[in-house]
């Protein structure tokens, strides 16, 4: 079953070779980490200011935190797949420890994330 992806996610898909080819050069692996890192940058910027803007009580905050949740349960069983399918073909031992880093880490997020959320009913509730 094909994971839902984000129209931001189908876009990046249409727009940029990262997502169309595996890389065996490991420079230009290094290229393209660096430019996802650069193109996340960029829209950080952007989105911390129109946070500080919008953010006015915890509850402008909830939306936003079960949205990144909800991304990152989408990515989390995706990562999953892909270490069954790495398990299954007996790939190498590195790569799936670090898949398994990666899926431990995404479940770990999406419940800090699900505390966060509570946590905007807990500051509202307490007068804050």
């Amino acid at each position: 079953m094909p994971v839902r992806r984000t129209l931001k996610q189908a876009l990046a898909a249409l727009t940029s070779p990262s997502w169309s080819y595996a890389r065996t050069d490991p420079e230009q692996l290094d290229v393209l980490l660096a430019e996802q890192a650069a193109a996340a940058n960029r829209e950080a910027a952007d989105h911390a200011a129109q946070a500080a803007a919008w953010n006015v009580d915890e509850l402008h905050v909830q939306p936003g935190l079960l949205e990144a949740r909800r991304d990152v349960l989408a990515d989390v069983h995706y990562l999953e797949g892909l270490l069954i399918g790495a398990r299954q073909q007996g790939l190498n031992v590195e790569l799936l420890e670090h898949l398994e880093d990666a899926v431990d880490t995404g479940h770990q997020l999406t419940v800090l994330l699900a505390d966060a959320a509570r946590a905007t009913l807990t500051a509202r509730t307490a007068g804050h």
